[in-house]
């Protein structure tokens, strides 16, 4: 069964693209054409999101750098203790709404320290999987197109984050633990 999922996950972007080009060349649009074009579309929304995307990372890192996430990990300790949250995975669950890089750096970590199939290694890549980088998904995506009041999208955003984090919990320690 492995040999097929591997072969299958190995020809099944290259087959996408040959089939959307057969495709193309079979409706008869200038396929090359179109692709430039939306190269070009892309490259002007790349320069738009630019600023945004500076703004979040220098901000995480100021975040981190800073001694901030430390202090904030000290003072909620006991509260982890209480509803039995491993501390070491407080940080992916903080870090993951404003960063994927951070926190895919923080979950590479975790898996690295205690290994893929240990409880904490599979903690994190549940958790990394079942939440998003909403505010930089707000902070970029909106800021490019405009959009000014985003409070409706970040607190669904972040509850759906917060969900994330707990049903991860869930079913990790009723499957693994």
């Amino acid at each position: 069964m492995y040999q097929w999922v591997s072969l299958i996950s190995l020809w099944a972007i290259p087959v996408m693209i040959a089939f959307v080009l057969l495709y193309g060349w079979k409706k008869r649009v200038p396929v090359y054409e179109t692709f430039v074009e939306g190269a070009k579309g892309g490259f002007g929304t790349t320069i738009r999101i630019l600023p945004h995307l500076i703004a979040m990372m220098v901000a995480v890192t100021m975040f981190r750098e800073s001694g901030a996430l430390g202090l904030l990990l000290g003072l909620i300790k006991p509260v982890l203790d209480f509803l039995h949250f491993p501390e070491e995975l407080l940080p992916l669950a903080l870090l993951r709404p404003l960063t994927g890089t951070g926190s895919l750096a923080i979950a590479t970590d975790l898996i690295a320290q205690y290994g893929p199939d240990s409880l904490l290694g599979r903690l994190a890549a549940t958790m990394q999987g079942s939440t998003d980088t909403t505010l930089y998904v707000l902070t970029v995506y909106f800021g490019a197109v405009g959009i000014r009041n985003s409070s409706y999208a970040l607190k669904v955003g972040l509850l759906s984050d917060l969900a994330g984090v707990i049903f991860s919990l869930l079913v990790v320690y009723l499957v693994f633990g």
